[in-house]
């Protein structure tokens, strides 16, 4: 029942985030958002650390390999999903990001060089061309224009960053850095960078009082961040990260439903295909018998 209960936790949370990331794009730009959620973030876990004990001290060298990891995780990545929600449906956009799980397998052959096996392969096809049928009438009308096709650009570039950082991430644990601190100070580093770089671009400096705004952003911060890591991270520890690893699969049909309902997104046969497509492909690539780097999921 504790598993059960660890399991379910980061589904409902990062399946509804998706949608609650809506209420951050708009009159704020989307990198100042992602700065306050994960500083807000990244305060709270670090509070958290230096109260259970944790070991806080890590040499330069560890510092700057946790600073990658931010930049990529809670930074670039996030920035440019918020960008993608502004084109495509919250739904459309998780089910996008669920291909983390094919990329993550790809770049650990790719960096750390752990062998995969043709069940990889099918896998990773068939989310391509799952991810071709759910766009099909985009595609086929092909421009630059074109929001979705946008949007589709953004939701792609920014899997494959948090997937790069999920390969930083197994870096770090292989080099013995503990995976809640260096999520800790990966989230406070993000925050920052994020708000240096809109500074220094020129962006305005705006935060939104509204009720929607501040309520979305301490449900991503608090429940999105801290809470559903905490019990994805804790999960990992009990079954370990291949089976913990489906939680990214299951999220994404909370998210659709969540689209289906409060975004009017109309399915069509081809979409309901890509979609079944693309997590069966999941599906058979975590099934792989031999097991990709120990990573980490997020939402």
């Amino acid at each position: 029942m504790k598993n059960a209960f660890l399991f379910i936790t980061p589904v409902l949370i990062w399946g509804s985030t998706w949608y609650v990331i809506k209420f951050q794009v708009g009159d704020v730009d989307p990198m100042l958002s992602v700065s306050y959620r994960f500083g807000i973030a990244g305060i709270l876990m670090l509070i958290i650390c230096r109260l259970w004990g944790m070991k806080m001290d890590f040499t330069h060298k560890e510092h700057g390999f946790i600073l990658l990891q931010g930049l990529l995780l809670f930074g670039f990545n996030y920035w440019i999903i918020y960008m993608s929600e502004l084109y495509l449906t919250s739904g459309l956009v998780g089910l996008i990001f669920s291909l983390l799980v094919f990329m993550n397998i790809l770049n650990g052959r790719l960096f750390m060089k752990t062998p995969f096996e043709t069940k990889v392969i099918i896998g990773g096809f068939l989310g391509l061309v799952g991810t071709g049928f759910v766009f099909k009438e985009d595609l086929a009308g092909f421009s630059l224009s074109d929001g979705k096709i946008i949007g589709l650009i953004f939701a792609i570039t920014a899997t494959y960053i948090a997937s790069l950082g999920n390969i930083t991430s197994a870096r770090n644990q292989k080099a013995g850095i503990p995976v809640i601190q260096s999520n800790a100070y990966g989230m406070f580093y993000g925050a920052v960078a994020m708000f240096l770089i809109a500074l220094i671009s020129g962006k305005e400096i705006s935060f939104d009082p509204s009720l929607s705004y501040t309520i979305s952003l301490f449900y991503l911060a608090i429940l999105g961040s801290v809470v559903a890591f905490g019990a994805y991270l804790t999960l990992v520890g009990n079954i370990g990260a291949s089976k913990a690893a489906y939680v990214s699969l299951v999220a994404p049909i909370i998210a659709l439903t969540i689209s289906t309902f409060l975004e009017d997104y109309t399915w069509t046969a081809f979409s309901l295909s890509g979609a079944a497509m693309i997590l069966a492909g999941n599906v058979i690539a975590l099934r792989s018998k031999k097991p990709a780097p120990e990573v980490k999921k997020e939402g």
